[in-house]
């Protein structure tokens, strides 16, 4: 658990969501999944921030706890949602790269994930 922006971040590993709560309510979530075989990269695929909470950098702060998260397991990102991979871009320092192949293996075990499609 963690403390951005204002809010608090917990994991919930069982259904692959990172979530801001704001006031004891979801503010915005990252939607991911663990790569297999276990213990696999963590593969972010959506990063959604309530309407009502734009603009406060809710979004920055999950996908910064999301890496930092990996960095604590001692596991690599795949940031296949747009936003984490600009944000990572954005904060080289605090987001590694992933190689080119555990990109193309993550995006293959996507399809393994249909309810995150």
């Amino acid at each position: 658990m963690a403390q951005n922006a204002g809010v608090e971040i917990t994991d919930d590993r069982e259904h692959g969501t990172l979530a801001a709560h704001d006031a004891g309510k979801v503010a915005g979530s990252i939607a991911y999944f663990v790569m297999e075989p276990a213990p696999g990269a963590l593969v972010a695929v959506h990063t959604v921030v309530r309407p009502e909470h734009e603009g406060r950098g809710i979004a920055g702060a999950l996908v910064r706890e999301f890496y930092a998260m990996a960095a604590r397991e001692g596991v690599p990102v795949v940031p296949l949602c747009p936003y984490a991979a600009k944000w990572a871009q954005r904060h080289p320092e605090e987001a590694p790269a992933a190689s080119a192949e555990l990109v193309r293996e993550a995006e293959r075990q996507l399809g393994s994930h249909p309810e995150l499609l």
